[in-house]
C-alpha cells in the first residue's frame, strides 16, 4: 500500500518520511496524515493568526527551540523541513502508539497516551480557553476538548483503506 497522500509529494519526500518514521518507531502513514491535517503537506503553509509555519505548523517559539526560525523553515524544501519534523518528534519516540498520539505530540503533548475522556488543559491554560482557541476540535461545543474529540476530528476524511492502520498500536 502506498503512503497516504503520496501522490501530493515527491518520492524523495516519502522516502524520508519512511526513514524518520522508522527512527521514531511509528507508521509512516501516521506522520503523513498528521502533516496533511496540519498543512495539506504544504511546507510553506502559514497560519496568519499564530504565525505557525510549515508541515506540522511550527510555532515561532518552537522553531527557535529547534535552532531555527519560521522564516528559515519557509525557505527550506519540504524534504529539508522534515529534519525539523524529526527533531521535534524525537523526544516523543516510543510514546506515539497511534496516529492520534502523533497528532497530539504536535498539538498538545500532555494528552498523549491519556484515557479517551482526558480533557485538554494545564494549570495555566483552562479547558475553556483551549476550546475557544480551537473551536473546531470541541465537537460537542461544551467548552472543553477531550482526547476522543481530537481523535474524531483528525480522522475526518481519512480514506477507508487507511482507517485500521491509523488506530493500530506499534509492536
Amino acid at each position: 500500500m502506498n503512503l497516504i497522500h503520496s501522490s501530493r509529494v515527491t518520492s524523495q519526500f516519502t522516502d524520508k518520511v519512511r526513514y524518520i518514521s522508522d527512527l521514531l518507531n511509528i507508521d509512516p502513514n501516521w506522520l503523513m496524515w498528521v502533516m496533511y491535517f496540519e498543512s495539506t503537506l504544504n511546507h510553506r503553509a502559514v497560519n496568519k493568526t499564530s504565525g505557525a509555519t510549515g508541515l506540522i505548523q511550527f510555532m515561532p517559539s518552537t522553531a527557535r527551540g529547534l535552532g531555527t526560525t519560521t522564516a528559515s523553515l519557509l525557505q527550506m524544501t519540504a524534504v529539508e523541513q522534515l529534519d525539523y519534523v524529526y527533531a521535534y518528534l524525537k523526544p516523543y519516540k516510543n510514546r506515539m502508539n497511534a496516529m492520534v498520539d502523533v497528532y497530539l505530540a504536535v498539538f498538545f503533548p500532555l494528552a498523549m497516551n491519556k484515557p479517551p475522556e482526558y480533557v485538554l488543559q494545564t494549570s495555566t491554560l483552562s479547558a475553556s480557553k483551549i476550546a475557544s482557541q480551537n473551536a473546531g476540535l470541541d465537537l460537542n461545543k461544551n467548552g472543553q476538548i477531550t482526547r476522543t474529540e481530537v481523535e474524531a476530528k483528525v480522522s475526518v476524511g481519512l480514506p477507508s483503506e487507511y482507517q485500521a492502520i491509523m488506530k493500530k498500536k506499534t509492536q
